[in-house]
């Protein structure tokens, strides 16, 4: 190669590099910021699966009577039960910006809250929820696993499964995240009619893990805002290392990921493989990026971790940049922001 062509390709490299970096930091040189309807900083997890059981009214409102609730003294790291002896308090009084939950639908068409579509693990009854009506349903069983605390259970009195309608009934001006569990072209339809019906497409976002659920969503009603596929997840990430992201105008809004490093904590460390370890530690170190994240916020894209359940995840999350962190114990984490904010 000649010194020529040499200094020319050093030099587009080098102004590429450059012209990169500039667009990461103040991307809004070239693409317009996204107009946020909503911001969510608490988010709960199913409602709060570690103070109710998952999915369930009980779960949204938070009544009273339950043991689970109390105070979490963040620089004692104790955690002080506090029983409410009257009124009902709702997961938006207690801090929660969002609540996060699932949907499947019924073989008479109606949309229920549920993160399985077969009820075994919820119910003790090995059953579909697509093979049921809804008045058929199997009630939950009263007490359920915490799934992203280890050996942990959540006991609860209300064991109804509860339809979308009734949801968005009981918190008309709450943010709603919907995870559409099934690629039903029916289930997604009704969803979008019944956020049409009560007009919320402003405050409810939906999507999935599978791209092709995104984008049949975003097909059906492109006014709802969607969330990152996975497919999505990995395309930004390598747009993001290798210095593209910044030139690539994205149409969704929620960066909606998990934290790796907590899936070590709900195994047993004997039970995995030293790759198993490597890959866990390599995806955090790819995944949890805060240049990465304040690039996106910057361009009015919200930043949701999930599903974060001890003060630590919490403090990291926010610390790189997170603008909301899923949780399934509600109450600890407004504690915490309460703390953190100080």
């Amino acid at each position: 190669m000649s010194s020529t062509a040499a200094f020319y390709l050093l030099s587009t490299l080098g102004g590429y590099l450059v012209t990169s970096f500039l667009l990461l930091k103040y991307p809004t040189l070239l693409h317009q910021r996204k107009k946020q309807r909503f911001l969510s900083k608490h988010i709960s997890h199913r409602g709060g699966a570690g103070e109710n059981l998952e999915n369930t009214m009980a779960a949204f409102q938070h009544p009273p009577g339950l043991p689970v609730y109390g105070i979490f003294q963040a620089r004692t790291m104790e955690w002080i039960a506090i029983p409410f002896s009257r009124g009902v308090i709702s997961a938006v009084t207690i801090g929660t910006d969002m609540l996060e939950l699932d949907c499947h639908i019924t073989k008479d068409e109606q949309v229920v809250v549920s993160h399985d579509e077969n009820l075994k693990r919820s119910t003790g009854i090995n059953v579909n929820i697509s093979d049921l009506k809804y008045c058929e349903l199997p009630p939950y069983l009263g007490k359920l696993d915490v799934s992203f605390q280890k050996a942990c259970q959540c006991e609860g009195k209300d064991n109804r499964i509860p339809l979308l309608k009734e949801v968005f009934e009981a918190f008309p001006n709450t943010p709603i995240n919907i995870d559409i569990k099934v690629n039903n072209n029916l289930l997604i339809k009704k969803v979008s009619e019944l956020v049409k019906q009560y007009r919320r497409e402003h405050i409810t976002v939906w999507g999935n893990a599978s791209y092709e659920i995104v984008e049949k969503c975003y097909k059906e009603n492109s006014e709802i805002p969607i969330l990152f596929s996975l497919q999505r997840v990995l395309l930004i990430l390598g747009l993001f290392f290798t210095g593209l992201l910044p030139f690539v105008p994205i149409r969704e809004q929620f960066f909606e990921i998990p934290m790796p490093s907590i899936i070590l904590k709900l195994k047993e460390p004997h039970t995995m493989s030293r790759s198993q370890k490597f890959l866990i530690w390599l995806s955090d170190i790819l995944l949890m990026r805060k240049a990465l994240f304040d690039h996106l916020t910057a361009r009015g894209i919200q930043v949701y971790i999930w599903v974060l359940n001890e003060e630590q995840e919490y403090k990291r999350a926010f610390d790189l940049g997170a603008t909301g962190v899923m949780t399934d114990y509600p109450t600890k984490l407004k504690d915490f922001l309460h703390n953190f904010s100080e």
